[in-house]
């Protein structure tokens, strides 16, 4: 079994009364754990639609999508929120940081929703900004943060 898995998914959008974009038509994938996969395409062809719906971030018009063997194609709101909470990793484009916190906060921010104690939070939001060599940023605001 796959760990990704998406069976005839589409995903149509509505602009108005009359008008529909089809973003998705039909993809089916397989993704098998420990695999490396990348997704490219020309401008409108819906690399960014499938990402969302990937990362739980959208849902399907019509299709499945398993994940670790769950269809989430059809789950709630709040189960999808748990998933990407415990399963998923979504790195954007942009930085998609609360600009007033400081840069040690807003990677403390995931683990405070997953009901990781304060203490616990801090010691591995320090752990993680040192292993990608930002820990003497921990008190800077995003806008005091080079974008590379």
């Amino acid at each position: 079994m796959a760990l990704i898995e998406t069976h005839e998914v589409t995903k149509t959008y509505k602009l108005g009364k009359r008008v529909t974009v089809d973003a998705l038509r039909g993809v089916s994938i397989a993704i098998e754990k420990g695999e490396y996969v990348a997704i490219m395409g020309p401008s409108g062809s819906g690399k960014s639609t499938l990402m969302h719906i990937l990362g739980c971030l959208d849902r399907p018009s019509t299709g499945t999508y398993i994940l670790n063997g769950e269809d989430v194609s059809k789950v709630g709101k709040g189960r999808l929120a748990r998933i990407r909470g415990r399963e998923i990793g979504f790195v954007f484009q942009s930085f998609y940081l609360l600009p007033r916190a400081t840069l040690l906060r807003n990677v403390e921010l995931p683990m405070l929703y997953a009901g990781v104690g304060r203490k616990e939070r801090r010691v591995r939001a320090l752990e993680a900004l040192e292993k990608v060599g930002l820990s003497d940023r921990a008190t800077h605001r995003p806008n005091e943060l080079s974008g590379g």
